[in-house]
């Protein structure tokens, strides 16, 4: 319930945030100088959050002290203000961080023990991922999964279906109507339409491959180059301001909603769209603004995936539907919880067209995330480890250190 209230309350927000950004366009220029003041006060008072989803992760492993209770608001006001004045982010790391931090300041006031505050925070995770979306079945699986790759958390299953059902449930009772998006036509599954699906799937790990690493190198280089978060932030809202005005659109702005509705029938999208929000977003989240992946790496993968469907023959919505679950089912190592989520929103014929796009992305990604605090217990490739490591680790460390038994 504390879930499905927090990610109400922030979704009302932010569509206020962006309405007012859209019909206030000037406030976009103040970006910069919004960076400044919001970074002088994430350094000043969110040192202990600064780990965002990764510190959810690590605390879940590594039975940490308690999740500052200051990382719901905190997390919930900036991620608002990054929206009204133009920050390209998403909702699912503040939903997953709200819920996390709500989850395991029940766990302690109920003083429970370390299994069952695992549990409670994957819970937390599901319940604030369902009830943003209004996805409660992928919300339920996305708690269970991306703790881990390789390995699926099911002693957290009920726990995880409790928090996304009743979660979504709540957000909606309290007013909150979820994007609608088309529903998929049935379109046999035939060996040609297979074999373009591949071609799909191996551009989609390209993608989420891109966006990783760019979105990491820039964060380690501008962490190396200027030592003050306020300061990275400020030429960080420069950059975003001057691609703005460089493009002439606000299409890449905040959460491109409008644009991945657009990608399931507009003929005629920029084929450039999805690397423009790649950058975008990618610059934004680099250089500090809060905010998750999960909308921007939608936006990516629809675009990508309805520009490829228009080259390859194949129907529009069924390129930008597989799109949408792919890109981020790869970037957060979470293939069944996205094939899922696919389903919910689109409907039951996109099956198993993005089951395969999604599959062939996870795996031809690597050892790549989005959350490098993820532990890996099983290579992609095959073969268990010798112990489980988390991502940021193994793939600094050399190869034969962690053989596969």
């Amino acid at each position: 319930m504390a879930c499905g209230v927090a990610s109400a309350i922030f979704l009302l927000l932010l569509e206020q945030a962006t309405k007012f950004r859209e019909s206030h366009e000037y406030v976009v220029y103040t970006l910069p100088i919004a960076g400044l003041v919001l970074g002088a006060i994430y350094e000043r008072w969110g040192k202990p959050i600064k780990g965002g989803n990764n510190l959810v992760l690590d605390t879940i492993h590594e039975n940490s002290p308690q999740i500052p209770f200051r990382m719901a608001p905190m997390v919930l006001v900036g991620t608002v203000l990054t929206h009204v004045f133009g920050g390209s982010a998403g909702r699912e790391g503040t939903a997953v961080q709200m819920g996390a931090s709500l989850a395991d300041e029940i766990a302690h006031r109920l003083r429970v023990k370390s299994d069952m505050r695992r549990r409670l925070l994957a819970a937390g995770i599901a319940g604030g991922f369902g009830s943003v979306f209004g996805t409660p079945i992928a919300g339920m699986l996305f708690g269970m999964e991306v703790v881990s790759v390789g390995r699926i958390e099911y002693d957290a299953l009920l726990p995880c279906l409790v928090a996304a059902l009743v979660g979504d449930v709540v957000t909606r009772a309290l007013g909150v109507v979820h994007t609608s998006y088309p529903h998929i036509a049935e379109t046999p599954l035939t060996p040609l339409v297979f074999g373009k699906l591949c071609i799909m799937g191996v551009a989609m790990a390209l993608a989420t491959a891109a966006f990783v690493e760019l979105t990491h190198g820039l964060k380690r280089t501008l962490e190396t180059k200027i030592a003050r978060l306020p300061v990275r932030m400020f030429f960080g809202g420069l950059g975003l301001v001057a691609m703005w005005k460089l493009l002439g659109t606000s299409d890449y702005l905040g959460l491109g909603v409008p644009m991945i509705v657009r990608s399931f029938t507009d003929p005629h999208l920029p084929w450039f769209a999805f690397a423009a929000k790649l950058v975008f977003t990618a610059v934004t989240l680099s250089a500090g603004f809060l905010g998750g992946e999960v909308t921007p790496l939608f936006f990516v993968g629809a675009t990508l995936g309805s520009i490829l469907a228009r080259a390859l023959g194949l129907p529009l919505e069924l390129g930008a539907g597989v799109g949408l679950a792919a890109v981020f089912g790869a970037a957060a190592n979470t293939p069944v919880a996205l094939s899922i989520m696919a389903v919910e929103l689109l409907g039951i014929a996109i099956l198993p067209h993005v089951v395969l796009v999604v599959a062939l992305a996870y795996l031809l990604t690597g050892h790549r995330s989005i959350y490098p605090a993820q532990r890996l217990y099983r290579l992609k490739h095959g073969g268990l480890l010798h112990r489980p490591i988390a991502l940021r680790d193994y793939r600094e460390s050399p190869a034969e250190d962690h053989a596969p038994r």
